[in-house]
């Protein structure tokens, strides 16, 4: 299979506010680069408070006569997306390729994650689906119904600029909530490509907004009295802050932070397959995933081991343009996080793990002036160090060497982040007793990088969420919608005389 199309366009990337795009009111700006090259792809307009405001004001006028909509109808419009989504999927993927750098294949799989989510939020007429009690006293039915929030909005990492947006606006435009998309400023040309495929599907204009920005277009969207509820996926401390900033403005919020997944190896594990696992995982994505594995617990005997396997594979990967069909790893999304990756390397030098592998100042040929680096590999990492305590964000794989799987567990359980585990074994008992003792939200038997399926939701435990809700499947719909209790009773079985007492079942 030859490479695909690049994605090359440099026009501006603007908003999509009541149907359209605009450049909205703001005077500032900001490069999207190009991490393969390192090149300034093209600009990306930053929000103002006004862009913010007509984005609300026209979601706030859309949501009504959207969220009345029969829940079928609503279901076909999402179909209708769905069908675009797949018939434009290599087009969105290599849109990511050029703007984040993940390698094509990996790109073309966060769309597919994202499209699941689509398929799922097509079956809300059975998902809103209320609850009824007849009789629920003499002459009394009660029932429940969910209903929409009205308008909420989604800020999203860099990440996954497809599949995170998708988390969240498919669930709630079904709903029947209106939505405004806050993507990153980083690779933001998936989100308007998105918004131009829900309006060819049908979407009223209004419906969906997308504002590009900084934290000025964050603060807006907590700030404003018409925004109900908030998602957010991001580092600890800014999921922290919007968590305790939209509570303060009486949102509801759901935020999700940063991690420090393990995957523990037990000595009885399939080596070969455990070494797959854990290079594809920690380096996959250049280690740029909120579900990267970035710790490996080995278990007694099987340190020294796998050690020799692991350097070998990580010397070995293919580094290159992520549009090239062998391509294992690409660049890194900046300058800066690349630089911010390689300075937490030194750290790590510093604090006294050895360092296997060093990945620092790799090039590619052709690529000179591109964001990459190399696939790192520490041993002897202990839990007191940086290097383990941090999210780095980058392909940089840290080794602990344990005795026992209770060690083991007891030094996932004491980290401050509990997002995702693994753990690899050929014992049953041995993995029924790790996923009932971890204190982590996602757990992988012999599976890597365990996200959930979209009917299950995803989220973390700990300092990886804030909020009572998690991402998607059912959890989604819970957090898009609010219980509304309906007791009737007609007046012919209505008691004469005003009752006092508390009402009771009768």
């Amino acid at each position: 299979m030859g490479a695909p199309e690049a994605f090359t366009q440099t026009t501006d990337v603007g908003h999509w506010i009541g149907g359209a795009p605009t450049r909205g009111s703001g005077t500032r700006s900001q490069t999207v680069w190009n991490p393969t090259t390192g090149a300034a792809a093209r600009q990306v307009l930053l929000a103002s408070e006004a862009d913010v405001a007509a984005a609300v004001a026209s979601a706030k006028a859309a949501q009504p006569a959207w969220g009345d909509m029969a829940p079928i109808r609503r279901a076909r419009v999402l179909n209708a997306f769905l069908a675009l989504l797949n018939q434009h999927r290599d087009t969105l993927a290599a849109m990511i390729t050029a703007e984040h750098g993940k390698v094509f294949s990996d790109a073309q799989g966060e769309v597919t994650r994202g499209i699941d989510i689509v398929e799922f939020a097509c079956g809300i007429p059975q998902l809103l689906k209320g609850d009824f009690s007849d009789q629920a006293s003499a002459g009394i039915d009660n029932w429940t119904l969910r209903q929409p929030l009205g308008v909420v909005a989604g800020i999203t990492p860099f990440n996954f600029p497809c599949m995170v947006p998708c988390w969240m606006f498919p669930v709630a435009l079904a709903c029947g909530n209106a939505f405004i998309l806050k993507p990153s400023e980083r690779d933001p040309s998936a989100s308007l490509f998105m918004a131009e495929l829900l309006k060819q599907a049908g979407l009223p204009d209004g419906v969906f907004s997308v504002v590009q920005g900084d934290k000025v277009a964050v603060d807006a969207l907590l700030a404003h009295p018409d925004v109900r509820a908030v998602s957010f996926v991001g580092s600890t401390p800014i999921a922290q802050h919007i968590y305790e900033t939209g509570a303060k403005h009486g949102k509801r919020v759901q935020a999700l932070g940063g991690a420090k997944n393990h995957m523990v190896v037990m000595p009885d594990a399939d080596l070969e397959q455990a070494v797959d696992a854990l290079v594809g995982s920690a380096y996959g994505s250049a280690g740029e995933r909120c579900m990267a594995i970035s710790v490996a617990v080995l278990v007694g005997a099987v340190a020294d081991q796998i050690m020799p396997m692991l350097a070998e594979r990580t010397k070995a990967l293919k580094i290159k343009n992520g549009l090239e069909p062998d391509a294992e790893m690409g660049p890194i999304v900046t300058r800066e996080a690349r630089d911010r990756i390689e300075k937490m390397i030194g750290v790590g030098v510093e604090e006294g793990a050895k360092l296997v592998v060093d990945g620092r100042g790799h090039k590619v040929a052709g690529f000179e002036n591109g964001f990459f680096t190399g696939g790192t590999l520490f041993d002897h990492v202990q839990p007191s160090m940086r290097i383990y305590k941090e999210e780095i964000f980058g392909p940089v794989l840290a080794c602990v060497r344990v005795g026992t799987l209770a060690e083991a567990v007891q030094l996932v359980n004491e980290h401050e982040f509990g997002n995702g585990v693994a753990c690899f074994t050929r014992d049953g008992g041995t993995a029924r007793e790790f996923a009932r003792r971890i204190q982590v939200g996602m757990v992988g038997i012999n599976v890597p990088i365990p996200v959930p399926m979209a009917w299950q939701g995803f989220g973390g435990w700990k300092k990886s969420l804030f909020g009572d809700m998690h991402a998607y499947g059912e959890e989604g719909v819970r957090f898009y919608t609010r219980q509304k209790s309906v007791m009737q009773r007609w007046p012919d079985s209505t008691p004469k005389g005003a009752e006092f007492a508390m009402p009771v079942a009768r």
